[in-house]
């Protein structure tokens, strides 16, 4: 069956009517604007589609934006948006300012905004704020006057402080700190047993620094969860001490045996060059004898006396050196 050409347009016309019809509403979130009106939020259909052509997400701005006004806070669409182009968190905003005003806080949408942009949870600060933090340090070691080694860890309850979020130091300064006063406290104590009996001077001397300056926290206590005693460093410092002083005199000493070993050595050679010059002496003996003979200067009778002398002598000498030997073997052993 052929149809005219009347009815032809009719069908074109309402196939291109869906066809707009749908892009629009891809492009318009019809649905999200009467959600904002339903809500008593009055907000035009063209701002709307103005947050398209910026390439902002309407969703991410018109929900947190009933959330606040249903909250009965007072921020602009405007500034949620250049907040949301700002690389910020919209929603967490929203929430915080929320959670701030039920809590009495005072606390601005731009102080908020800038919180956030700083790179903090500006929820979990505000949250943090009217329930307090529990922050606990690992054992920290500190060694006291008598060298015992002292472990302590501590439970640190901060407050978040909204005024110092922006610029203020953050958990681990706090913990850096306190393990700071932690280790001085120990330090300056005369005896170990003191920090045992008495673990509160270490959070009375640690409290009185003031340790929450530049924080973005405020300190409300600081209580010693555990004590326990480490090695006993003094001792050991001074065993290395010994054991050092011991090796320096090992080495003294073997310097000087080198020493004595050298000289000894001298000494043998100085007595052998001695022996030699003796020898050489002795052999001028004969030849001055000789020569002695031959001119007259001694006859062969003072010659004969000469070595009956000398017989004499090496006998003395002999029968010394035996009764020596047998007085030596006669000692008991």
């Amino acid at each position: 069956m052929a149809l005219d050409p009347g009815t032809i347009l009719v069908l074109l016309a309402i196939v291109a009517g869906i066809i707009v019809l749908a892009i629009l509403l891809t492009f318009v979130p019809v649905m999200l604007w009467i959600s904002a009106l339903a809500a008593g939020v009055k907000i035009g259909i063209f701002t709307l589609i103005g947050m398209r052509l910026r390439r902002v997400i309407p969703s991410r701005i018109i929900n947190p934006l009933i959330k606040a006004r249903k909250a009965g806070i007072d921020v602009g669409i405007n500034q949620l948006e250049s907040h949301y182009l700002a690389g910020g968190n919209v929603d967490r905003v929203v929430n915080a300012l929320i959670a701030a005003h039920r809590a009495n806080i005072e606390l601005t949408f731009e102080r908020c905004a800038a919180i956030d942009l700083a790179g903090r949870n500006v929820l979990e600060a505000v949250q943090m704020s009217v329930n307090p933090k529990v922050i606990e340090t690992p054992f920290i070691a500190g060694v006291a006057m008598n060298g015992i080694e002292v472990k302590a860890k501590a439970r640190i309850t901060v407050r978040a402080n909204i005024e110092r979020l922006v610029g203020g130091a953050g958990e681990e300064t706090i913990i850096a700190r306190v393990g700071e006063g932690i280790v001085s406290t120990i330090g300056s104590s005369d005896h170990h047993k003191k920090v045992l009996e008495n673990p509160d001077l270490i959070s009375q001397t640690v409290l009185a620094k003031g340790l929450d300056a530049g924080t973005a926290f405020e300190i409300l206590s600081i209580d010693i969860a555990d004590v326990d005693i480490g090695k006993n460093i003094g001792a050991e410092l001074q065993t290395e001490q010994a054991e050092a002083d011991k090796k320096i005199a090992q080495a003294k000493a073997e310097e000087r045996r080198a020493m004595a070993v050298a000289s000894e050595q001298e000494m043998k050679a100085r007595v052998q060059e001695m022996r030699a010059k003796v020898v050489e002496a002795e052999a001028d003996v004969p030849l001055a004898m000789a020569e002695a003979l031959r001119t007259g200067n001694i006859g062969v009778m003072d010659y004969m006396n000469f070595k009956n002398i000398e017989s004499d002598t090496d006998m003395r000498g002999s029968i010394g050196k035996m009764t020596t030997d047998k007085k030596d073997q006669q000692k008991p052993e």
